[in-house]
């Protein structure tokens, strides 16, 4: 009688933290941030981020079993208009025309996800680094989910060609963009 009660406890409880961490997760954008890096004049670094997007991923055991995303490029955020109102134009993301950026998920590992990055039109293979936040209930009975994709782009990969040289030698803008990619999901 005793190894039946023990076993139904063990078989509930292994069900549960399996129920807890399987789940399909829509991005909580308060809690979440899709932000960049790239050299400026190559002596300082301008960050910003994005600050509409969304996307929903399937996470089992901490494992991706499907991640897809997308960001407005109009959104850009740098903290200065005129800089923002430049990367929206033609010389950069041309959000007029392109008004999505997205992201989906090809393949991964425990520390590595490949996927489709599509900027202005143009798909390229990224992979980018995971690292891994855990799942939780938050204090209203809701299941979440966090982690940190970074990773490193070309700029001129994507037709982001604009740039100015400097007298000194070297460039306004830097090639190399580094992402950050910090998310929150809510299961649904």
């Amino acid at each position: 009688m005793k190894k039946n009660i023990l076993a139904t406890v063990m078989v509930g409880l292994l069900l549960g933290s399996t129920a807890l961490s399987a789940a399909l997760y829509k991005v909580d954008p308060s809690h979440s941030n899709v932000g960049f890096k790239v050299k400026h004049m190559m002596i300082s670094t301008v960050s910003g981020k994005f600050t509409n997007f969304s996307g929903i991923y399937d996470l089992e055991k901490g494992q991706f079993k499907s991640l897809s995303g997308s960001m407005k490029a109009d959104s850009i955020d740098t903290g200065i208009v005129k800089r923002d109102d430049h990367l929206r134009s033609s010389d950069f993301f041309d959000a007029a025309k392109f008004g999505d950026i997205s992201f989906v998920m090809t393949s991964t590992s425990k520390s590595k996800m490949t996927g489709n990055l599509t900027i202005r039109g143009i798909m390229k293979k990224v992979v980018l680094d995971i690292d891994m936040g855990g799942v939780v209930e938050d204090p209203w009975g809701n299941q979440r989910s966090g982690f940190v994709l970074s990773g490193q782009i070309n700029r001129k990969d994507y037709g982001l060609n604009w740039n100015k040289a400097i007298e000194a030698g070297g460039v306004v803008v830097g090639d190399e963009v580094k992402l950050i990619v910090e998310i929150e999901g809510i299961a649904e």
